[in-house]
């Protein structure tokens, strides 16, 4: 039986997206109800455009969006992608004020902004869009936020400790959208970009391209070079700042130090390749999570722990894919259900919202079974 799905790229209007080689929209899936050939074209699509929109889709059961999920990894079981960090380390992590979980389906996630009475078994509850003012060493004037705002963290979803590997996709569903207001993203780093952005988009660029236009020497060391993380890396950078263009953290000596950390053992911290292999076509991505990385281990043995020369090297590598021409900024409308390639984009929550402008999305993603594969010739993990 062959699938009614068709698959369109991304198309942008005149002098938008120049560099934009990446997304799709999927037309013609009924999600509930995948059938074997529908999950062969939504998986080739996946890994060729890397973010998947699947419009008109608020009909999407919280079950349904985890089966989707999990196809991409089967075997990778059903544990959420940062596993118990979540509950472990709630008080201390960064991620736990912008989450709240689904009684009946704890793989996937409510995020948004504003109050809601009640959804899917959560009752009268409150959401925080994350502000960057939060977590920026600097921040837009408060009399210019609702109209300029910033890139809050580029960041690949993944707990990047112990046993739980990046998941493969994650995937966010529109539930409540607030309409209209537009801003603009400042990157506010001497550079003078910037970019018109939707309220409230979730802004995507190519790992790919970000590999693809490194120098040939750069390129070199990139699949030669090996990443570590922090133990417990949320909990790490809870109260470091960020830069401003949400590329990284400023290295002003806030980390946590790691004997205050939750117990972590130095065998379960992640050793993973600074660029991740695709599996249908082979292409290389640089993915590093930026605020995350402790070291760095060279070809030769040699491992870089000075932490602020570890953050200028990844940030000199990583800075030019984020600029303005690079970066999709989703329009999200609601009952729009995106699916992303985790291994293969970075992305970052962007946007301000006034305290009445309720924003209710659902998100998930799985630890995977395995660990992303590097270039052929550098080892995977440590």
């Amino acid at each position: 039986m062959t699938s009614k799905i068709t698959v369109e790229p991304l198309r942008f209007r005149e002098g938008e997206g120049s560099g934009i080689d990446f997304g799709a929209i999927v037309s013609h899936a009924d999600v509930e109800n995948l059938t074997d050939a529908d999950i062969a074209v939504i998986e080739k699509a996946l890994f060729t455009h890397q973010v998947l929109v699947f419009k008109d889709q608020g009909h999407v059961t919280p079950k349904a969006q985890f089966k989707l999920t999990q196809h991409f990894d089967p075997s990778g079981g059903t544990s959420y992608g940062h596993g118990k960090t979540i509950a472990d380390a709630a008080k201390r992590s960064i991620l736990h004020p912008d989450l709240k979980t689904i009684p009946h389906q704890p793989q996937v996630q409510v995020i948004g902004n504003g109050r809601v009475a009640e959804y899917e078994g959560l009752k009268d509850f409150t959401l925080r869009h994350p502000h960057h003012k939060t977590f920026h060493a600097t921040a837009v004037p408060e009399d210019e936020d609702l109209d300029y705002t910033r890139f809050y963290r580029w960041h690949i979803d993944a707990a990047l400790y112990g046993a739980l590997a990046p998941p493969v996709v994650t995937t966010l569903l529109a539930v409540q959208v607030p309409g209209g207001r537009r801003q603009t993203c400042r990157y506010d780093d001497g550079s003078g970009e910037e970019l018109d952005v939707p309220l409230g988009t979730t802004a995507f660029v190519s790992g790919y391209a970000m590999y693809d236009n490194l120098s040939e020497t750069d390129k070199e060391f990139a699949r030669s070079c090996r990443v570590e993380y922090a133990p417990h890396p949320y909990v790490w950078m809870s109260a470091a700042k960020s830069r401003s263009d949400g590329l990284g953290l400023l290295s002003q000596g806030l980390e946590a130090p790691l004997d205050e950390l939750p117990p972590h053992d130095p065998t379960q911290v992640q050793i993973l390749p600074m660029c991740w292999r695709n599996p249908l076509t082979g292409k290389l991505a640089l993915q590093i999570h930026p605020s995350a990385v402790r070291k760095l281990h060279l070809a030769d043995g040699t491992v870089i722990d000075d932490l602020a020369e570890v953050r200028d090297i990844v940030h000199r590598l990583q800075r030019p894919a984020i600029a303005p021409k690079f970066v999709y900024p989703h329009d999200w409308q609601q009952g729009d259900l995106v699916l992303f390639h985790n291994r293969g984009v970075l992305h970052s929550v962007v946007g301000a919202f006034a305290e009445d402008e309720v924003r209710l999305f659902r998100q998930c993603n799985i630890a995977a079974s395995q660990f992303p594969d590097g270039p052929t010739y550098v080892a995977v993990a440590a």
